[in-house]
């Protein structure tokens, strides 16, 4: 599969790296932006202040799958009913909204883990297939949460996450009783 980030921090370049294991192309594209009309999938990996801004900056958008991983920390901005919406705004097509509730810093480790990690999203019915997918590529178990309909609450959800963040952060796991 042919992969776009955007944005190529911890998150955005964490994931490129995993996904590039997997097997997949990925094009890493930063400030300045650039061109992804061959994309198969986007993922948007910036601070969620800078959806926009980043956005803009980028061509061949139109109908692409979309995986937003931005978070409104420190504070939500904007009248999007969400982030994923803001990047809808931009795509016209399926969007899910995934990785925002993972600690980048644990990507390198997330293989080694005795029982594969949780990965929780939300999506559009269009972006399901290729979330799921990725999701599992990158070394996680996909959880669905819901529709894109419930991005804002999942958005705000991540407050919780930092609550029990040790020094590091953590991985999260959530299984259906009798598959462990």
């Amino acid at each position: 599969m042919k992969i776009v980030t955007i944005g190529r921090g911890m998150i955005g370049g964490g994931l490129a790296t995993l996904w590039r294991t997997a097997g997949h192309d990925v094009e890493e594209l930063g400030r300045d932006g650039g061109d992804a009309s061959d994309a198969d999938a986007v993922l948007v990996a910036v601070p969620g202040a800078k959806i926009s801004a980043a956005l803009s900056k980028v061509t061949g958008l139109d109908g692409k799958i979309a995986i937003d991983a931005t978070n409104i920390m420190p504070a939500r901005h904007g009248d999007f009913p969400s982030y994923a919406h803001e990047v809808k705004s931009f795509t016209h097509g399926p969007v899910a909204k995934s990785f925002n509730m993972n600690f980048g810093s644990l990507f390198g480790a997330v293989r080694e883990q005795r029982v594969r990690p949780s990965n929780w999203y939300v999506a559009d019915a269009g972006a399901r297939e290729v979330t799921e997918r990725l999701v599992r590529d990158a070394g996680y178990d996909p959880v669905h949460v819901g529709d894109l309909s419930r991005a804002r609450d999942f958005e705000n959800a991540v407050w919780l996450l930092m609550g029990i963040q040790p020094v590091g952060g953590v991985f999260y796991r959530f299984a259906v009783p009798g598959e462990l």
